[in-house]
């Protein structure tokens, strides 16, 4: 799980976390490639998730659109034939991170539709984060719809192309939430519960491992590729 692919903005006080820069990447990405991993979007990622294919594979996910998802994430992905999905919030396309901008005291660049066929056109794929990026568990009945539903049709106008993949804002989720998601027609959602997904995992409730600013090579390597987070968990 990744945000910004970028230096952190000096003076920036919170979450400065959310940002990985590019050359430490690259370099996750290298070893990656270099222990045998391939990096896959979630949709790339499905058949072996329901155990259908086999493989030593890394799921690489994105969330918000940032601009340099596309700018410094993409080049990366695309030299060692990756894949990875990046999670846009339909309502603030072109715009900047609306729903905490005003805490981080920073705007940041979101991908504007054009950028967004962009990475797609690159063999990226785009996944459905809301409209407008709220605590789904605080939503009423339609309210969560809209959220939901309306951030994949909106996705979808822009792309030309089915959007199969969800993210909660905040990890924010309970029942009620994952049934509307996949009652929406999502393939699978992610949460930002700690923990590597393994066949059998409810689909709707998948668990990620963030790869925060300050993990050296070595950390990112016993987070991502062993059951460390799992423990942690």
């Amino acid at each position: 799980m990744y945000h910004n692919i970028a230096q952190a903005p000096k003076g920036l006080r919170r979450w400065r976390s959310l940002y990985v820069s590019p050359g430490a990447f690259a370099r996750q990405m290298w070893l990656l490639k270099r222990l045998g991993y391939t990096g896959l979007s979630m949709s790339d990622a499905m058949p072996y998730l329901r155990g259908e294919r086999k493989g030593r594979i890394a799921v690489v996910t994105l969330d918000d659109g940032y601009i340099d998802n596309l700018e410094s994430a993409m080049p990366v992905l695309q030299r060692y034939g990756f894949t990875a999905t990046c999670y846009v919030v339909s309502g603030s396309i072109g715009r900047f991170n609306n729903w905490d901008a005003e805490k981080l005291g920073i705007e940041k660049p979101l991908m504007s539709p054009a950028q967004m066929r962009a990475w797609h056109d690159g063999g990226m794929e785009i996944g459905a984060h809301t409209r407008s990026h709220p605590r789904l568990t605080q939503c009423n009945d339609v309210q969560l719809q809209d959220e939901i539903a309306g951030c994949k049709a909106d996705l979808e106008d822009h792309l030309g192309a089915p959007v199969t993949q969800f993210c909660y804002p905040y990890g924010d989720m309970n029942d009620r939430v994952a049934d509307v998601t996949r009652d929406a027609g999502y393939a699978a959602a992610t949460t930002t519960q700690r923990g590597r997904a393994v066949i059998g995992t409810d689909l709707w409730r998948l668990p990620r491992v963030q790869v925060a600013r300050h993990h050296v090579l070595p950390q990112f390597a016993m987070r991502a590729l062993t059951n460390y987070e799992n423990r942690r968990a």
